[in-house]
C-alpha cells in the first residue's frame, strides 16, 4: 500500500488503558488532527485521583458514566419545551465559547446531554467545566 494510502494510527488512553485508534476516525474533523501536543491544558486526559474526585461529585447531582465510552451522561426534565429549549440555547452559547459542544438529544420538555472530548477519546476536565457550566445553566430555569 503507498504512503498515501496507509492508515496511521495513534494510541489512546480510555480509562486507565491504551488502546490503538485510527487517525481519521469519523469523528474527526477534515484538515483536523487528533495530535496530543496541540490540544489545550483542559483538554488532556484527568489523573486518576482527578477523576475519581470529578466522577464522584458529578455523580452526587446525577451525572453517570457511560459503560461503552469514556464520557458522562445526564437527562434533564423541565416544566416545558420553552424551558428545556432555554436551557439548550444558554448552554450551546457557552459550548460555542469553550468550542465544546454536547451530544445531546431533545423531546419536549426532556434534555439528554452526553460530554466527551472527541479530540482525545476520553472525559476531560473541559467536559467536567462544561457539566458544571449545565448544573448552574439547568437550576436558574
Amino acid at each position: 500500500m503507498s504512503a498515501a494510502g496507509s492508515v496511521a494510527a495513534v494510541v489512546l488512553r480510555f480509562r486507565g488503558r491504551l488502546i490503538p485508534a485510527l487517525l481519521g476516525s469519523p469523528w474527526v474533523a477534515p484538515g483536523k488532527s487528533r495530535s496530543l501536543s496541540v490540544m489545550s491544558a483542559e483538554s488532556h486526559w484527568l489523573t486518576t485521583e482527578e477523576r475519581n474526585q470529578v466522577i464522584h461529585d458529578l455523580k452526587a447531582s446525577g451525572w453517570s458514566e457511560l459503560n461503552e465510552r469514556d464520557a458522562i451522561y445526564k437527562e434533564f426534565c423541565f416544566k416545558n419545551f420553552n424551558q428545556a429549549f432555554g436551557f439548550m440555547s444558554r448552554v450551546a452559547l457557552q459550548a460555542e465559547k469553550m468550542n465544546h459542544h454536547p451530544e445531546w438529544f431533545n423531546v419536549y420538555n426532556k434534555v439528554q446531554i452526553t460530554l466527551i472530548s472527541h479530540d482525545c477519546g476520553g472525559l476531560t476536565k473541559r467536559d467536567v467545566k462544561l457539566a458544571q457550566f449545565i448544573e448552574k445553566a439547568a437550576a436558574s430555569v
